[in-house]
């Protein structure tokens, strides 16, 4: 099966031509008229406008509608550190989905070096080209660090989606699948498996959503994270947790969640048992999580679980997020994307699993049934209906917080 899927892959990203994006025109360019007004003389016309007011480029070029998907490779998917030039088919991969999601034109960047200075003045000098820059597959900890500094020098919405992607899908099915469980997360005690940008990022929005700080319980390469605790990074110290635990044996211990963005099979059977009663678990290593769904069923009858995978139910999926966070926020022209629209997304995303679903999406899903439940925490990546609630949630949020340069679209107005 293995052997199946690497040959298909490599088909599929080499024919009948390789890649998986290619330009199309927007403009006629048949005659020698359309091409005075494609290009010389008539393309100075625009140019003139832009000089006089930076905000024309969004008039006369495709700015308005165009993300740039920059990298470095540092940490490309689960495979580490492979260079810039070998992440360019998941930076492709990303565009392709923008625009099959959401309509947005992407194209990727690959940028060799790993210098976090050297990376952000690179991106900081082309970020005028688009409307939003998506940074993908950063290793941590010069991610934030990048990101960081390119959101206070650029003017349109920077967004690390290995961060805030996952966070988003992740907080929106916690949410669901507590309420299901008859949680709260303002009382859940919840151990995180990994202190990577994603585990980072997924905890500091659940602090946002109402977790309490001292729930937290975050583990690295190293054990617990506590206070105290020598060779910490900044961003992990965040987390340090007053604590005597050290181990993830001793922190799963009666938790009502737990939270893996780390490698396969760490949690075992014991500690499943170990944990609170109706507990949650969010295994999201790929393409092997934390703990397989089936062992984790087998352990436990009263649990919720999620993966990574496509081929579990509640799959956390960044595509739930990131194209109809950036659809929103390029339809205001917001300057940046704030914490106020992630939230608005969590929340858009987690009331959607509610809504009965469509037959289109039972049918993409070969399904006879779905609704709200421990087997449907999350939408579904292949629900239209994600555009139509979640852009607009995240549009609205981006002009009620003041970050927006253009007003509400009329077709937002009484959306979802």
């Amino acid at each position: 099966m293995a052997k199946d899927l690497r040959e298909q892959a490599l088909a599929y990203h080499a024919q009948p031509q390789p890649g998986k994006i290619s330009v199309e025109l927007t403009k006629p360019a048949q005659t020698q008229w359309d091409l005075a007004l494609a290009y010389s003389p008539g393309v100075a016309e625009p140019c003139r406008e832009i000089a006089a007011d930076r905000d024309a480029a969004y008039d006369y070029t495709g700015k308005a509608n165009l993300v740039g998907v920059i990298s470095n490779g540092t940490a490309v998917l689960g495979l580490g550190n492979l260079g810039a030039l070998a992440s360019k088919p998941v930076m492709e991969g990303k565009a392709l989905l923008f625009k099959r999601f959401a309509g947005i034109n992407a194209i990727d960047v690959e940028v060799s070096v790993e210098d976090a200075d050297t990376f952000i003045e690179t991106v900081a000098n082309i970020a005028d080209t688009f409307g939003g820059i998506n940074l993908e597959d950063i290793k941590a900890p010069e991610c934030f660090e990048i990101e960081a500094a390119l959101v206070e020098r650029c003017d349109i919405p920077v967004f690390h989606d290995d961060q805030h992607g996952t966070a988003i899908v992740t907080a929106a099915g916690l949410l669901n699948a507590l309420e299901i469980q008859g949680k709260r997360l303002e009382d859940a005690v919840i151990t995180c498996l990994g202190a990577g940008s994603a585990a980072i990022a997924c905890m500091r929005l659940l602090l946002t959503m109402g977790a309490r700080r001292e729930n937290i319980f975050m583990l690295d390469r190293r054990g617990v994270i506590y206070a105290g605790r020598e060779g910490v990074n900044i961003y992990k110290q965040d987390f340090a947790n007053n604590t005597d635990k050290r181990s993830l044996s001793d922190a799963i211990k009666g938790a009502d969640v737990f939270i893996g963005l780390s490698g396969a099979n760490l949690l075992s059977a014991d500690m499943l048992r170990s944990m609170a009663e109706r507990p949650v678990v969010f295994a999201c290593s790929n393409p092997d999580p934390e703990i397989m769904p089936e062992l984790a069923h087998a352990t436990r009858d009263d649990l919720i679980i999620a993966t990574g995978r496509s081929d579990y139910p509640n799959q956390v999926n960044n595509v739930l997020g990131f194209p109809f966070i950036f659809r929103g926020a390029l339809d205001v022209r917001a300057s940046r994307i704030n914490e106020e629209m992630k939230v608005a997304a969590v929340l858009a995303l987690s009331r959607l699993a509610r809504e009965p679903v469509p037959d289109e999406v039972l049918q993409a899903c070969d399904l006879p049934s779905l609704s709200f439940g421990p087997e449907y925490i999350i939408p579904k990546p292949v629900d239209s209906r994600l555009l139509d609630w979640i852009a607009p949630a995240v549009a609205r949020a981006a002009v009620d917080s003041g970050v927006a340069r253009l007003p509400l679209p009329v077709g937002y107005q009484s959306a979802a």
